[in-house]
C-alpha cells in the first residue's frame, strides 16, 4: 500500500495531474504543476518583466514617461501580444486595404451605364418607326426625338436634367432612366441612414445585396418598385420626425420620452442602436461628414456633376427639403464634425456606390482617429484615450483584449508600486522600482566578477564583534559566536534519522543532542568605507553610448552598498560644467543634455569633503570619465569652460588632486574611451596621488568599479 501511494506521488509530480482525488476515504485532492500546455490562468503580461524593460530605457537616457511609453508601443517582452505600434500597423494595412477598394467615381459611371442603357433602348425602339410600319407623322416624331437624344449634353447629370420631362416611348428605356436616379437615391439614403434596408421597404431586406455594386436592382414595371422603396411614404415620414425631433433639441426642450418614441417607431433604420439623442447625432454627423468628405475627394467637375445628380435624385422623389434640413440639423447640433478634411485617393478599380464609399470613407475616418490615438504623441496622452470599442470594431476582439492587456499592466505598474507620478504628466520610478533596478544590475556584475574569479572579499571568523551573514557553520572548539539554535536542532535530527533511531527518537518523544550537533552563527568583520563615485555626465558619455554602463555601474556599487555594507557611507557625484550630489533615484532619472564641459575639480572637491565627514572610515574615491578636464569653478563660484583644455583647468584640478594625496585618498580612474588628452592627464594623477588608473570597456565597468571598491574594503581589513 506504501508503494502505492509512493508511486501515485511520484506519478502526480512527474505527470502535473491537478485536482485528482485521492483514493483513500478522508483524502482530499492532490495538486501538481499545470502540464496541459501554456498556463490558461497566467497574466498577458509579466510586471517585473515590464520594470525591467523600464529599468533598460531610463539607464540609456530615457525618462520614466518616455520610457513607459516606448514600453507600450513596443509590447512588454514576454507578452503573446504586441504593443500600440502593432496595432498601429494593423490599423495603417486596413486603411491600405480600403483605399484599394473600389472607385470612388462608382456613382457616376453606375449613372453613366444606366443612362446608356436607357438611350440605347429608346433609339432602337425609335429606329423601328418607319413610314412603311407606322407611318409618316409617327415616323418624324420619331426623327425628331433621335435628333433629341443626339444633342443631349455630355455630362450625365446635365442629360438627366434633360430627359425629365421627355415621353419616354420604350417602357424599358423608362424602366432604366428611372433606375438612373431611384438608385443613387437609394445610395444616398443608405449613407445617411443605413437600416433603411429594414426600413420602409416592405420587407425587402436584400435591397443592398440585390443592387450590389453595379447599383441595379429590380425595379417592377415602370419603375414602381424602387418608389415604394426608400421613397416611400415610410421614409418620408421617417425624415419629418427625425428632423422634429432634432430641431426640438437643438431648442433644448426633447425629453427622453422623444427620443424613446422615435427609437421605437424607426430603430430599424439606426444599427448603432443610440442610446440617446447625442449618440444619435454623433453617428448622423460622423455618416454626413464621410459623404461630404466623398465629395471632396473627387475632381471639381465629377463633385458638380454628381452634386447635380444627387439634387435631381432627392427631387424627384420629394425628399430633397428633409434631406436638406437635416443636414442643416447636423451643421449646427455638430460643426465640428464637419472639417475641412483630406481629400482621398481609392485606387481600386471596382466601381463603388455613393452608400458604399461613404462607408468607406467613414471607416477612414475611424481609423485616422484610431491613428492618433494609438500613436499617444498628443500633450497629455494617455491610453485613456484609445476607442478600446473602436478598436474591436476595426481590428476585432483580440486587438482589443490587448489595449486592455496594457491597460492593466500600466495599472499594475502603479499598484504594486513600480511606477510614481501623474498618468498624463510626470513619472518616476519608485524606490521598490529602484531597488530592483540596483538588484539587477549588482547580479550582472557579480556574474562577471564569478568569471574572473573576483569577488571573495568577505572575512569570516570575525568573533562577536563581527555582523551576522545570515548563515551558519559547525562549531569549532573556540567559537564566540552564539549558538544557532535552529540549526543545531536540523542537524541532530538529521544525524539521528541517519542513524536509523527515528522511530525510536519518536516514541522517546525527543532528539539528543551531541557536540557535533551544535552550529554558531556565522559573522564576518567588516570596516566602514566612506565612498565617493564620481561619474561623467557630460555630452559625450551620452553621444559614445557609454550612459547606460555609468548608471547601471553607480546602481549596482548603491544596492552593494545598501544591503550588504550598510556601514559604508556612499555619495554619488555627477558632474559636467558643474558637478553636484546625486541620490540613485535622481541618478537614474537624470537624462542627458547638450552640455559642453568635464569639471573633474568640483567633483574631487565634494568628493573630498565627503570623505572629509568619516574621518574612521576606509576612503574610496573613484572616477569614471570619457574626457580630460575641461571646466573648473572660479573664486567666486562660477564656472568656466573652454576646449581646449586651459592650463589653469588643469592646475586647478591638480590641486585638489593634490589635497586628496595629503589626506592619503587614493583616487582611483575609469577611463572610458581613447583620448590622448585623458591617458595622459590620468597618468599624471597616478603618479601624483599613487592612485589606479583602468581602461575598461564600457560592458565590464561594473566588474571593474565594484570590483576595485570590494578590494579596497579587503585591503582595508588585512590592515585592521
Amino acid at each position: 500500500m506504501a508503494d502505492d501511494r509512493a508511486e501515485d506521488r511520484a506519478e502526480d509530480r512527474a505527470g502535473g495531474r491537478a485536482g485528482r482525488p485521492g483514493r483513500g476515504p478522508g483524502r482530499g485532492f492532490r495538486y501538481g504543476a499545470w502540464s496541459g500546455g501554456e498556463d490558461p490562468l497566467a497574466p498577458p503580461y509579466d510586471v517585473r518583466a515590464a520594470v525591467d524593460a523600464l529599468g533598460r530605457s531610463v539607464m540609456e537616457g530615457r525618462s520614466a514617461s518616455d520610457a513607459l511609453r516606448d514600453l507600450l508601443r513596443q509590447g512588454p517582452e514576454g507578452r503573446r501580444r504586441g504593443g500600440l505600434d502593432d496595432l498601429a500597423e494593423r490599423v495603417r494595412r486596413r486603411r491600405e486595404q480600403l483605399r484599394r477598394s473600389g472607385d470612388l467615381a462608382g456613382p457616376l459611371r453606375q449613372a453613366r451605364e444606366q443612362l446608356d442603357a436607357a438611350l440605347a433602348a429608346e433609339r432602337e425602339e425609335l429606329a423601328e418607326r418607319t413610314p412603311d410600319s407606322t407611318g409618316q407623322e409617327a415616323a418624324d416624331d420619331a426623327r425628331a426625338r433621335e435628333s433629341l437624344l443626339e444633342g443631349l449634353p455630355r455630362s450625365t447629370a446635365g442629360a438627366v436634367q434633360e430627359l425629365a420631362s421627355y415621353d419616354w416611348q420604350s417602357q424599358e428605356a423608362r424602366a432604366a432612366y428611372q433606375r438612373v436616379l431611384d438608385a443613387l437615391r437609394e445610395q444616398v439614403l443608405r449613407a445617411h441612414l443605413p437600416g433603411l434596408g429594414q426600413q420602409g421597404q416592405g420587407g425587402q431586406q436584400g435591397q443592398r445585396g440585390q443592387q450590389g455594386r453595379g447599383g441595379e436592382a429590380e425595379a417592377g414595371e415602370g419603375g414602381e418598385g424602387q418608389r415604394g422603396g426608400a421613397a416611400s411614404e415610410d421614409v418620408k415620414e421617417l425624415l419629418g420626425d427625425l428632423n422634429a425631433l432634432l430641431a426640438k433639441h437643438a431648442r433644448g426642450q426633447d425629453a427622453p420620452e422623444d427620443f424613446e418614441r422615435f427609437m421605437a417607431k424607426h430603430g430599424d433604420a439606426f444599427p448603432e442602436q443610440p442610446r440617446d439623442v447625442d449618440e444619435l447625432l454623433d453617428a448622423l454627423a460622423q455618416r454626413a461628414a464621410a459623404a461630404q468628405r466623398l465629395l471632396r475627394s473627387m475632381s471639381a467637375d465629377q463633385r458638380r456633376e454628381l452634386a447635380a445628380l444627387i439634387r435631381a435624385a432627392l427631387a424627384d422623389a420629394d425628399l430633397g427639403a428633409e434631406m436638406a434640413a437635416l443636414q442643416q440639423h447636423l451643421q449646427d447640433l455638430r460643426p465640428g464634425a464637419f472639417g475641412p478634411g483630406r481629400r482621398e485617393r481609392f485606387t481600386g478599380e471596382e466601381p463603388m456606390g455613393f452608400d458604399e464609399g461613404t462607408g468607406a470613407l467613414s471607416e477612414l475616418a475611424d481609423l485616422d482617429a484610431l491613428a492618433d490615438q494609438l500613436a499617444q504623441d498628443g500633450p497629455g496622452s494617455t491610453l485613456d484615450d484609445v476607442d478600446v470599442e473602436a478598436v474591436e470594431r476595426q481590428l476585432g476582439p483580440g486587438a482589443a483584449a490587448d489595449v486592455e492587456a496594457l491597460k492593466e499592466l500600466e495599472r499594475e505598474l502603479r499598484r504594486q508600486g513600480w511606477l510614481s507620478g501623474a498618468s498624463s504628466g510626470h513619472l518616476a520610478l519608485t524606490p521598490k522600482a529602484m531597488r530592483r533596478l540596483g538588484q539587477s544590475a549588482l547580479g550582472r556584475v557579480f556574474a562577471d566578477l564569478r568569471s574572473t574569479r573576483r569577488g571573495d572579499h568577505d572575512e569570516r571568523a570575525a568573533g562577536t564583534a563581527g555582523e551576522p551573514t545570515g548563515t551558519s557553520r559547525e562549531w569549532r572548539f573556540g567559537d564566540e559566536q552564539p549558538v544557532d539554535a535552529v540549526a543545531t536542532a536540523r542537524r541532530a535530527v538529521l544525524r539521528t534519522a541517519a542513524a536509523g533511531g527515528l522511530d525510536a527518537a519518536r516514541a522517546d518523544r525527543g532528539v539528543r543532542l551531541g557536540a557535533e550537533d551544535f552550529a554558531v552563527v556565522e559573522t564576518e568583520r567588516r570596516g566602514s568605507a566612506a565612498v565617493a563615485l564620481c561619474v561623467d555626465l557630460s555630452w559625450s558619455m551620452y553621444a559614445e553610448g557609454r550612459w547606460a554602463a555609468m548608471k547601471q555601474t553607480a546602481l549596482a556599487l548603491a544596492h552593494l552598498v545598501a544591503t550588504r555594507y550598510p556601514q559604508d557611507a556612499l555619495q554619488v557625484i555627477g558632474f559636467d560644467r558643474v558637478a553636484r550630489t546625486l541620490t540613485t533615484a535622481e541618478l537614474a532619472a537624470v537624462e542627458p543634455a547638450w552640455m559642453q564641459g568635464t569639471n573633474l575639480q568640483h567633483a574631487l572637491a565634494l568628493a573630498r569633503r565627503h570623505v572629509g565627514r568619516h574621518p574612521s572610515s576606509e576612503p574610496v574615491v573613484l572616477v569614471v570619465t570619457d574626457g580630460e578636464p575641461t571646466a573648473h569653478l572660479e573664486d567666486d563660484g562660477g564656472a568656466f569652460f573652454d576646449w581646449p583644455t586651459t592650463p589653469e583647468t588643469l592646475r586647478r584640478t591638480l590641486t585638489e588632486v593634490d589635497a586628496m594625496t595629503r589626506s592619503r585618498v587614493a583616487v582611483n580612474t575609469f577611463v572610458l574611451g581613447e583620448d590622448p588628452g585623458l591617458r595622459r592627464f590620468v597618468d599624471a594623477i597616478a603618479r601624483r596621488n599613487g592612485g589606479r588608473v583602468f581602461a575598461p570597456s564600457p560592458d565590464r565597468l561594473g566588474e571593474f568599479v565594484v570590483g576595485d571598491y570590494l578590494r579596497s574594503r579587503a585591503s582595508r581589513r588585512r590592515a585592521g
